[in-house]
C-alpha cells in the first residue's frame, strides 16, 4: 500500500505534473476541471443562493468574454429594448385610440404572454450551461436541427425588423426635434429636411453608425448599457413628474402630420393637466387613423401590434448569454426584474396620459410629451438615447444568432462566410451581412408597419420558446431539473397559446405566412442540413417515446381482432451483405407492421456480454442504408437454434411481438456480397474496413463450416411451429430485383400455389397455411410495384373442378381478393401414389410442372408442409430438407409459407 498520505498525492489537473497540492485546492481544481468539460465555462465554484438556483461562481478572474452580470448583461438591455420606440413615442398612440381601459386590457395580454414565456426561458436557462445564441441556443439544443434552427432564423430575422424598428423610430424624434416647426428649433427655422427618402437618408445614417460600433465590437456598448440606462431612466422620470408640474396648454399639430397640416391653418391641441372630464373621455375606445401610415384606419390589431412590439425586448438578455458570466443565474433574475419594470413603467404613464391630454392631442401628435416636459431636451434625448441603444441591441443580437446558425452548419456550406468573417471573437462578417437585412427593412418607412411584422415574428420565437418548455416538462425527462421552480404544464400551455391567438389577431396575412415559412424551413432543413441531432439532442425523441409508451400500455394482446391482423416479421439474418433482397421484399410484406432484423452470434454468451453495444450501429446504419422501417434485435447463444428462441420470445414489446418467423432457405448457394457488386443497387463503402478485420459482416469463405446443421435448421422450422408463430421461408431471392421487376414486361404475375405437395387433399385451398398464403399474395399486391401484376392462384385439375373452382372463386370473393383462377391441367399427369413408393420422382415431377407455370411469374408463394415427425431423427430432418430443396429447385424467387393461426376475416 502507498505510503503517502492522501494530502500529498500529485494532481495533474492544474500547474506541473507531480506537483503536490493541498487536498482542498485539488478538489477545487478537479471540479473546475469537470464542470469544464461538461460545458460550463465559468464554473469554479457551486455556492446554492438564497432563491433556490444553483450558482456557478468563478474563482480567480472571469472567463474571457464572459464579464456582464444581471443587472448590466440582463436587466438593463431588457428595459431598453422593451422600451425602445413604444414609451416616448406610442404610449399616446395607444391610449388615444384604444382608450384607458382597452390599453390596460392589452397590457394585460401582452404581459401576462410575456411572463408565462419568461417563466419557460428561465426553466430552459436554469437547466444547464447556456452558450452564445441566446434564445436560439436554448430551443435548438431542445428540439433539435431543425426546428431550432428554423425558429432560430426566424428569431434572427426578428431581430432584423427589430433593429429597423427603433432606427424608424429614432429618425421620428429627430424630426420632430430638429425638423420643421421642430420644438427645440426656433419658429421657421430646421436642421433636418423632411420626407420619405430624407427619412430613409437618416435611418440609413444611424444604421451606419450602428455597424461602425459593432465592427469594433459589442463590449463597447456592454460597458454603456447601464449609462444608457440611467439616462432613459432619468428622461422617463422627468416625463412623470412634468405631468404634475405643468400648467394646460395648447400645442401645435407636428409638421408630420401633413394630414391636418393640409388646411393651412394652425390647428391647436389641448394638454388639459389632470382632468376628471379628460379621464372619463379617454377610458373608451375611439380609433381614428395614423398620420405615420398614408392615413390608414386604425383598429384594435394595429394598436395591439403596436403595443407589443413594445415588451419584445424580454430576450435581449439571453441574446447576450455568451458575454454574461453566470447565464442561468443572471437571465431569470435581470428578465423577470426588467419585465416587472418596464410594466410598472407602461401603467403608470399609461394612467398619467389618460387623465391629462385630450384624445385629439394623443391621435394627432405621437410626440406630444415634449411640449409638456418641464425640460423638452429631457424627452428628446430619451427618445433617440432609448431607440438608438434598442436598435444596436438587437443588430447586435441578430449577429450573435447568425453566427450560432453559422458554427452550428444549420445551413451547412451557406453560411460558412460568417465562420470564416470573425476578428478577435468578433463576428464581422454575421456583423455586416445582419445590418444589410436592417437596411434593406429601412425601406418600408413606417414605424407602425413595421411594428407589426415585429410582433409577428417575436411572438413565433415564443411560441417555440415555450413549446420547448412544455415538451421537456411533459415528457418528464429526468435531466430536465431546471433550479427555477416557478413555471408548470399550464403556464407553459397559455403562453403557447396566447402568442398564437395574438399572432393572428395582429395581422393573420401575417401570421399564416410566418407559420408557412417556418414549416418550409423546417422541412429544408430536414432534408437538406448536415447537422445531426444526435450532436444536441431533440425533444422530438423524447416526445415520441412519451407517446409510444403510453400507447404501448393501451395495446393490449386480449383485445386483438383477426380483422385488424397485419403481419410482424421477425427476419432472421445470417449475414446483410448477402440478405439486401430479401430484407427488401420482407420490409414490403409486413404491410405497416412490425419488422425486425433479428441477427444471432454463434459463440459464449459470457465472454460477448457487450455484442450488442459494439455492433448495433453498424446494423442501424444498415437499416438506414438498405431504406426499410425495421427495428434490430441481437443476441448471442451457443447455437443458432437456441438464439432464435431467444429472439421469438424477446423480440418487440406489450402487443407488438412478432407473429411472423422469415428464414433463408438452406442450401450450398455461394453467399453475394451486394455491398461490393458493381450491378447492384446496395452498393456502399459504408461497411468497409480499413482493413479486411474491421470490415463489418464479413462474408462466410465459400470453403468455411456453417454455424448451422441441415438438422438443426429443420428443426428451427419445427420450433417455430411449436412457438406458434407463421413461417415463412425465403429461396432463390438472389434472383429478386425490384427495380428489375418495374422495367421487365416479362413479370405478369405473382403465383400461389395453395396445395400441401407432401399430402394433396381436397381442403388444401381453405386451411390455415393457403389463406394465409393469399393474406400474403394479396399485401404484396397491394405494392405499388407489383399492381400491374396479375395475382393468380393454380387450381390443380382433380375429380370435380368444377366444383372447386366454384368454392375458389366464392372463396376469394368474400375475401375480397381479386386474383384469377388458373386450371393447372398437367396435375392429372402425375401419379400421387408414387408420393410413397417413390417420393423423389413425384417431387421432381411437381418442380416441373411448377417451373412450367413460372416462366412469367415474379414472386411465388408455395405451401410449406410441416415434417411429420416434429422431433425427428437427423435422417428425416435431412430428408425432409431434401424434398423441400427439389420441390423449389431453379423456381423465381419463392416464399414457402405455413400459417399456424387465422388471419382472415369475412366481417365487417
Amino acid at each position: 500500500m502507498n505510503s503517502e498520505s492522501p494530502q500529498s498525492i500529485g494532481v495533474s489537473f492544474a500547474g506541473n505534473v507531480g506537483e503536490k497540492i493541498p487536498l482542498m485546492n485539488r478538489r477545487r481544481q478537479m471540479f473546475d476541471y469537470f464542470t469544464r468539460m461538461f460545458g460550463n465555462s465559468n464554473a469554479g465554484s457551486e455556492e446554492t443562493s438564497k432563491d433556490g438556483y444553483v450558482e456557478f461562481g468563478n474563482i480567480g478572474e472571469a472567463t474571457s468574454g464572459r464579464t456582464l452580470g444581471p443587472f448590466a448583461g440582463v436587466f438593463a438591455p431588457v428595459c431598453l429594448s422593451m422600451f425602445s420606440a413604444m414609451l416616448f413615442l406610442r404610449v399616446g398612440f395607444v391610449v388615444g385610440n384604444a382608450g384607458l381601459i382597452e390599453t390596460l386590457f392589452q397590457f394585460a395580454i401582452a404581459y401576462t404572454i410575456i411572463v408565462f414565456t419568461v417563466m419557460s426561458v428561465c426553466a430552459i436557462s436554469t437547466n444547464g450551461a447556456v452558450e452564445g445564441g441566446g434564445a436560439y441556443f436554448m430551443i435548438s439544443r431542445t428540439l433539435g436541427p431543425e426546428l431550432g434552427g428554423s425558429i432560430g432564423t426566424l428569431f434572427f430575422l426578428a431581430n432584423i425588423v427589430s433593429s429597423a424598428l427603433c432606427l424608424t423610430g429614432c429618425v421620428e424624434g429627430l424630426i420632430d426635434n430638429f425638423g420643421e416647426s421642430g420644438y427645440l428649433m426656433p419658429k421657421d427655422s430646421y436642421i433636418l429636411n423632411d420626407g420619405h427618402w430624407w427619412r430613409f437618408t437618416y435611418t440609413s445614417s444611424l444604421n451606419f453608425l450602428n455597424l461602425l460600433i459593432c465592427l469594433i465590437g459589442a463590449t463597447l456598448f456592454a460597458k454603456t448599457t447601464v449609462i444608457i440606462f440611467a439616462i432613459v431612466v432619468i428622461c422617463l422620470l422627468s416625463s412623470v413628474i412634468s405631468f404634475f408640474l405643468k400648467s394646460p396648454l395648447q400645442i401645435e399639430v407636428p409638421a408630420a402630420n401633413t394630414f391636418v397640416n393640409q388646411t393651412n391653418t394652425t390647428v391647436l391641441l389641448n394638454y388639459t393637466g389632470f382632468s376628471l372630464t379628460t379621464f372619463s373621455e379617454n377610458l373608451g375606445p375611439r380609433f381614428g387613423n395614423d398620420y405615420t401610415s398614408n392615413n390608414i384606419a386604425v383598429t384594435f390589431s394595429t394598436v395591439f401590434g403596436v403595443l407589443f412590439c413594445g415588451v419584445t425586448g424580454i430576450l435581449a438578455g439571453a441574446n447576450m448569454s455568451g458575454n454574461l458570466k453566470n447565464p442561468s443565474y443572471s437571465i431569470p433574475r435581470g428578465t423577470l426584474g426588467g419585465v416587472l419594470f418596464t410594466f410598472i413603467s407602461y401603467i403608470s404613464l399609461s394612467i398619467l396620459v389618460a387623465a391629462t391630454c385630450s384624445r385629439d392631442l394623443l391621435q394627432e401628435n405621437y410626440v406630444f410629451l415634449m411640449p409638456i416636459n418641464i425640460w423638452p431636451p429631457f424627452t428628446s434625448i430619451g427618445i433617440l438615447t432609448a431607440t438608438f441603444s434598442a436598435s444596436l441591441s438587437c443588430l447586435i443580437g441578430s449577429s450573435r444568432v447568425l453566427e450560432a446558425l453559422a458554427k452550428d452548419c444549420i445551413y451547412g456550406r451557406l453560411l460558412q462566410f460568417v465562420n470564416y468573417g470573425v476578428w478577435r471573437s468578433n463576428p464581422i462578417a454575421a456583423v455586416l451581412f445582419s445590418w444589410l437585412l436592417v437596411q434593406m427593412i429601412l425601406f418600408i418607412g413606417s414605424l407602425n408597419l413595421i411594428a407589426q411584422l415585429n410582433s409577428i415574428l417575436f411572438l413565433l420565437a415564443y411560441v417555440a420558446l415555450n413549446l420547448t418548455c412544455l415538451g421537456l416538462d411533459l415528457t418528464s425527462a429526468p435531466n430536465f431539473r431546471p433550479s427555477f421552480k416557478y413555471f408548470s404544464a399550464w403556464t407553459c400551455s397559455f403562453g403557447l397559446m396566447g402568442s398564437v391567438i395574438m399572432m393572428f389577431v395582429i395581422n393573420p396575412f401575417y401570421a399564416s405566412t410566418s407559420f408557412g415559412l417556418c414549416l418550409l424551413l423546417i422541412l429544408l432543413l430536414h432534408f437538406f442540413s448536415p447537422c445531426e441531432a444526435s450532436e444536441w439532442g431533440s425533444i422530438s425523441q423524447a416526445l415520441i417515446f412519451h407517446q409510444v409508451r403510453k400507447y404501448l400500455l393501451l395495446l393490449d394482446p386480449r383485445k386483438n381482432h383477426i380483422k385488424f391482423w397485419r403481419p410482424q416479421m421477425l427476419l432472421m439474418v445470417a449475414n446483410p451483405r448477402s440478405s439486401c433482397p430479401t430484407i427488401t421484399f420482407i420490409n414490403d410484406l409486413k404491410k405497416s407492421g412490425l419488422f425486425v432484423l433479428g441477427h444471432v452470434k454463434v459463440d459464449k454468451a459470457e465472454t460477448n456480454l457487450d455484442y450488442t453495444d459494439k455492433t448495433i450501429s453498424s446494423w442501424l446504419t444498415l437499416v438506414d442504408h438498405v431504406k426499410v422501417k425495421a427495428f434490430v434485435e441481437l443476441t448471442v447463444a451457443n447455437s443458432v437454434r437456441e438464439g432464435l428462441h431467444h429472439l421469438i420470445r424477446l423480440s418487440g414489446i406489450g402487443a407488438m411481438k412478432p407473429n411472423t418467423v422469415v428464414m433463408g432457405f438452406y442450401d450450398n448457394k455461394v453467399p453475394l456480397d451486394y455491398f461490393t457488386r458493381l450491378d447492384s443497387v446496395y452498393k456502399t463503402s459504408l461497411f468497409q474496413g480499413i482493413t479486411t478485420n474491421d470490415e463489418k459482416f464479413p462474408l462466410r469463405l465459400p470453403n468455411e463450416e456453417k454455424n448451422l446443421s441441415t438438422s438443426e435448421f429443420v428443426s428451427m422450422i419445427c420450433d417455430i411451429f411449436q412457438m406458434h408463430k407463421n413461417i415463412c421461408i425465403c429461396r432463390h431471392f438472389d434472383l429478386y430485383n425490384k427495380t428489375d421487376i418495374v422495367k421487365n414486361i416479362k413479370y405478369k404475375y405473382i403465383d400461389v400455389w395453395p396445395v400441401n405437395f407432401f399430402g394433396p387433399s381436397m381442403n388444401d385451398a381453405y386451411d390455415t397455411s393457403s389463406l394465409f398464403m393469399l393474406q400474403l399474395s394479396c399485401i404484396i399486391k397491394m405494392i405499388a410495384v407489383y399492381k400491374k401484376h396479375t395475382l393468380r392462384v393454380h387450381l390443380l385439375n382433380t375429380i370435380d373442378i368444377q366444383s372447386q373452382r366454384v368454392q375458389l372463386k366464392q372463396l376469394l370473393s368474400t375475401l375480397r381478393i381479386k386474383a384469377t383462377i388458373h386450371e393447372v391441367q398437367e396435375w392429372s399427369q402425375i401419379d400421387l401414389t408414387t408420393l410413397d413408393s417413390d417420393k423423389n420422382t413425384y417431387i421432381s415431377r411437381v418442380n416441373k410442372l411448377i417451373k412450367n407455370q413460372c416462366a412469367e411469374t415474379a414472386i411465388c408463394f408455395v405451401y410449406l408442409p410441416m415434417p411429420k415427425e416434429l422431433r425427428g431423427s437427423d435422417l428425416q430432418n435431412v430428408s425432409y430438407l431434401n424434398s423441400l430443396t427439389d420441390l423449389t429447385n431453379n423456381l423465381p424467387p419463392t416464399v414457402l409459407v405455413h400459417g399456424v393461426s387465422a388471419v382472415t376475416s369475412t366481417t365487417l
